[in-house]
């Protein structure tokens, strides 16, 4: 069968594998969907989780159709639509770094369990939209990492993939106000779409002055100047100067999660930090979300829908790589198979 590999430092390419066999406790997989991350171009660069020796399979965000099921496993059936935890595969980490990735024709799951490595989804959701699974658990991880309480008022900072599913996870959480911050005015529009509740082009705003208007002044005695009224900050931009500017705005007690990668050190300034007592939090995988997610992906697939910029089939896998990986040329780009 076909599979995408990182075959060389900074190229992949087309590897022709055998088609794995189910044994009697596996459960054989046909990809039907898988989406493109950042992290597969850090994998085509440096190699997987941790890196492998010789090619590297990817895709790591897939939906997938059950083909084939072991006599000794309950719970899946030839046909079912499924969700994968690839963080639960017993020969790796799928797609990041282990002996499988999602962008191939067939993955086996071994030792399958229901709830385990996957979970069984109604037909009517789309299998590009199922794809997203991962990714939103990602960004649901980041959301309850700042740990939102009821009514609390949160701004995004990035309107991509993980940005804009955390918007869905604050509302799922019962935040009370959310807004997003970005550069890119089609990105901005889509969070209005998904439930923001108001967007801001940094570009052509003044972030702090605005977010004043929004969720009020939070200066105190203890903390004086520009103090934003505002709880929760989340950063899914990964640029320096969204933690740098947080520091400056934040009032007492306030939350910064950090869910973005940021490819290069960031200087903060800890005495101002001290006298806001910010709260710093991070946020890496799912340990717990990757299927706290799929009953809302299920009920609200459509909006969800609304993620994906691009939709490319399984034999221009590679142009979808490459699509991914060139800045502003595209926002969520998921590859169909057949």
């Amino acid at each position: 069968m076909r599979s995408v590999h990182v075959t060389g430092p900074d190229t992949t390419g087309w590897v022709e594998v055998d088609r794995p066999v189910c044994g009697p406790r596996d459960v054989l997989l046909a990809m039907r969907a898988c989406g493109i991350c950042g992290s597969d171009d850090l994998y085509t660069r440096h190699g997987g989780i941790p890196p492998r020796q010789g090619a590297t399979p990817l895709g790591h965000e897939p939906a997938a159709e059950v083909v084939e099921v072991g006599a000794q496993v309950e719970g899946f059936s030839v046909g079912d639509h499924v969700v994968v935890d690839t963080m639960a595969f017993r020969d790796g980490l799928l797609g990041s770094g282990g002996a499988q990735g999602g962008l191939s024709e067939h993955v086996l799951v071994e030792e399958a369990e229901p709830g385990r490595q996957l979970r069984v989804i109604p037909p009517h959701v789309p299998w590009e939209v199922a794809a997203l699974n991962e990714p939103m658990a990602v960004a649901y991880h980041g959301v309850n990492r700042t740990d939102p309480q009821e009514g609390d008022k949160v701004v995004v900072f990035g309107a991509g993939p993980i940005g804009l599913g955390a918007v869905l996870g604050y509302r799922r959480r019962g935040a009370s106000h959310v807004v997003v911050v970005d550069v890119q005015p089609d990105r901005l529009e889509t969070a209005l779409r998904i439930g923001a509740d108001a967007v801001i082009d940094s570009t052509r705003e003044d972030v702090a002055a605005r977010l004043v208007e929004l969720h009020g002044d939070g200066a105190s005695a203890l903390v004086r100047g520009v103090r934003l009224g505002t709880d929760i900050y989340l950063d899914a931009a990964g640029a320096a100067v969204v933690p740098q500017s947080v520091t400056r705005m934040a009032k007492h007690g306030a939350t910064l999660g950090v869910v973005a990668v940021h490819k290069k050190p960031v200087e903060l300034d800890f005495a101002e930090i001290l006298t806001t007592e910010l709260n710093l939090v991070w946020a890496m995988g799912y340990p717990t979300e990757i299927f706290e997610v799929t009953d809302d992906i299920i009920e609200n697939w459509e909006k969800y829908s609304l993620i994906i910029s691009h939709r490319i089939p399984f034999d221009r896998a590679l142009e979808a790589l490459d699509l991914a990986r060139t800045p502003g040329a595209a926002d969520k780009v998921v590859v169909t198979f057949g």
